[in-house]
């Protein structure tokens, strides 16, 4: 199994995203799917089309015309890399007989296997929705000096 580049460029942009929340990096002025591809280097026409996708996916909120922008839609705690990956690829299916109501395989009346792909399925799922979009995006902290105050 492997993330399409368009899913793993969408978890890219979303992690730039969350690292201008908070009123500081917000002052710098307004996120856009040019200051995205500038900062992470996801080229310009690629960039546009997930932001798209993801405001579509109500990932991102968007504000048109002068002072507009793009902004994380939920904290960066409350989007999961299931939530990312989705909005770009769809359900998240190990196989196609474990998307609800998909009939398409010629195997499925005698299929023994199929009952134990929902297992994987339901596994994957969880450890994509154990990541946050926080722990994505956290940046290496600078380690403190502590001052020792004489006693």
């Amino acid at each position: 199994m492997r993330l399409s580049n368009l899913a793993d460029y969408a978890v890219v942009l979303m992690s730039a995203a969350a690292r201008h929340c908070g009123a500081a990096r917000l002052a710098e002025g307004k996120l856009n799917a040019t200051k995205l591809s500038q900062e992470t280097g996801v080229p310009l026409p690629t960039a546009k089309k997930l932001v798209s996708r993801l405001t579509a996916a109500g990932l991102f909120e968007s504000t048109r015309g002068i002072g507009g922008g793009i902004r994380l839609a939920r904290p960066p705690a409350s989007i999961s890399l299931a939530d990312i990956v989705e909005a770009v690829e769809g359900p998240l299916a190990i196989t196609s007989c474990t998307i609800d109501g998909n009939h398409d395989c010629v195997l499925e009346t005698g299929c023994t296997v199929k009952p134990h792909w929902g297992v994987v399925n339901r596994t994957i799922r969880k450890a994509l929705d154990d990541v946050s979009l926080a722990s994505l995006s956290d940046l290496p902290v600078a380690p403190q000096i502590r001052i020792m105050e004489k006693a």
